[in-house]
């Protein structure tokens, strides 16, 4: 690679980390070709975007970058793949649904909302962060309910009124 391809991937790169919060960092190495394409299949129907990457450009990407990814750059070591996703338990599920059949991706590190989280132990975790959607769901459904038994009650008690007067 040329220093004006590299400096070309870096700031490609670095455009992609900017447009996102929500970056996973992991080992695909080793995984033959079907079941690299079945991962590939995953992330595009989960809206996901898989790249493999090389370390030293990504590191200068994420140095570039206006978002601070703590000591995320100190796990790019062997091969990296990042998944760039908009919701923040996506990837962490096709890691996890992967693994059931294999021992890779290995979770390397994530950046999700300026927060830095390194490790493959941090993989189950990672899979059970609520996305946007959902804390929304959650939060309509709790702001819904005393209203919902309000109501409830206050019909009940205007039909048993009028059962009374018949």
């Amino acid at each position: 690679m040329t220093r004006e391809e590299k400096s070309i991937a870096i700031e490609n790169l670095t455009a992609q980390l900017a447009g996102t919060n929500i970056i996973y960092v992991s080992d695909i190495s080793g995984l033959n070709a079907e079941t690299t394409s079945n991962l590939r299949r995953a992330c595009f129907k989960a809206g996901i975007k898989l790249e493999v990457v090389k370390n030293t450009l990504l590191a200068k990407a994420m140095e570039a970058s206006a978002n601070d990814y703590g000591d995320l750059p100190t796990v790019l070591t062997g091969n990296s793949a990042i998944f760039i996703s908009d919701v923040a338990n996506a990837p962490g599920k096709i890691i996890k649904d992967f693994r059931k059949k294999s021992d890779k991706p290995v979770l390397k590190g994530a950046y999700i909302n300026s927060e830095v989280y390194i490790g493959d132990n941090q993989l189950d975790a990672l899979a059970t962060i609520k996305s946007k959607e959902e804390l929304l769901g959650e939060l309509i459904g709790l702001l819904q309910s005393p209203a919902q038994r309000i109501i409830s009650a206050l019909q009940n008690k205007f039909s048993g009124e009028e059962s009374e007067e018949a």
